[in-house]
């Protein structure tokens, strides 16, 4: 396969990223647009001049009637199970925006229906491919700061603000508030930076007058010894992000993209990071053509709903029940 013809399901916010990086490929062609918005449809074909791009209200009929080599989900959290599934049924190679699903038992039938078909599926988690991220998870690997003893990891934004009367105030739709959303960013570098295993959470959740969590404050207990802080807050002025990682020999100190390395007397050290090489498309892309394999597969966003589901669970925090993975509920 030289010529991979995309079907994007879902064109709002964080479809436009994904339409940029993807034209940047020779390899790519964007064939249809599923949406039920209209405006979002009509907005993406003019950004990315697509005068002759395919246009459909329901994933189903696109799947059945264009002709598609992957599709890129763009879509509400609750429907990402169910379009998944449907489009690997198809034969059809999948990458899905943040998060995989938004339970294990969802996230755990898709990875089998995805190794059954044989098709690649990778999961949009875009920081595995930044060079800040790329060199903690190295550091941390090659004992830079030694023995990890604790971590924090922040995230601060105007979630609240921005999101009121939107779909990811919706549980049906959104499956939970800013840690499912924003959040699983966060999540998922704190595991995928440090490969701890959590063993135990204790959640602090704040709805601050929406009907989703907005606020969250978990301390997590991992098998490997250490403790972390997982602080998402979603009412807050602005974005900011800050990660600090300590360890028997030093740290690690991540705040809004820079870094400094900080040991006991001495003075900080700001390291010299990796140049970028791909993103969330591109290596999607690759996967698909052979050239490596899945850089962020489902097993790995499994881990992320995991502990997503185990702070929820532990808070009394189930804003839908997900235990099936059948039925109007994983639609």
């Amino acid at each position: 396969m030289s010529h991979i013809r995309i079907g994007m399901i879902g064109t709002g916010g964080i479809s436009h990223l994904h339409g940029r990086q993807l034209q940047e490929l020779p390899e790519v062609e964007i064939v249809a647009l599923c949406d039920t918005s209209e405006a979002n449809r009509a907005k993406f074909a003019v950004q990315f001049d697509l005068p002759d791009v395919l246009h459909f209200t329901d994933y189903a009929q696109m799947l059945e009637e264009a002709e598609l080599d992957a599709v890129v989900i763009c879509s509400p959290h609750t429907l990402h199970f169910r379009q998944a599934t449907d489009a690997l049924q198809m034969g059809l190679h999948v990458l899905i925006e943040k998060p995989m699903t938004c339970s294990s038992a969802e996230a755990e039938q898709l990875i089998k229906t995805a190794e059954q078909s044989g098709k690649v599926m990778q999961v949009s988690y875009q920081r595995h491919f930044q060079p800040e991220f790329l060199y903690i998870r190295e550091a941390i690997a090659s004992g830079e700061i030694g023995k990890l003893t604790s971590v924090t990891a922040s995230l601060y934004q105007e979630w609240k603000q921005g999101t009121t009367g939107l779909w990811r105030q919706v549980p049906s739709l959104s499956g939970g508030g800013m840690l499912m959303d924003s959040g699983s960013h966060i999540v998922d570098m704190l595991l995928w930076t440090t490969g701890l295993t959590p063993l135990e959470v204790k959640p602090n959740l704040h709805m601050q007058g929406a009907p989703v969590e907005i606020d969250s404050f978990t301390s997590i207990r991992f098998a490997e010894g250490a403790v972390a802080g997982l602080n998402i807050v979603g009412y807050a002025p602005c974005w900011h992000e800050t990660y600090v990682f300590c360890g028997e020999k030093g740290g690690i100190f991540y705040d809004n993209g820079s870094i400094t390395i900080r040991r006991l007397g001495q003075k900080p050290i700001v390291p010299e990071l990796p140049k970028q090489t791909t993103n969330q498309d591109k290596s999607f892309i690759d996967a698909i053509l052979g050239r490596h394999e899945v850089k962020v597969p489902g097993t790995f966003a499994l881990k992320v709903v995991k502990l997503t589901e185990m702070i929820y669970c532990a808070a009394g925090y189930e804003p839908l029940l997900h235990e099936k993975v059948e039925g109007e509920s994983a639609r």
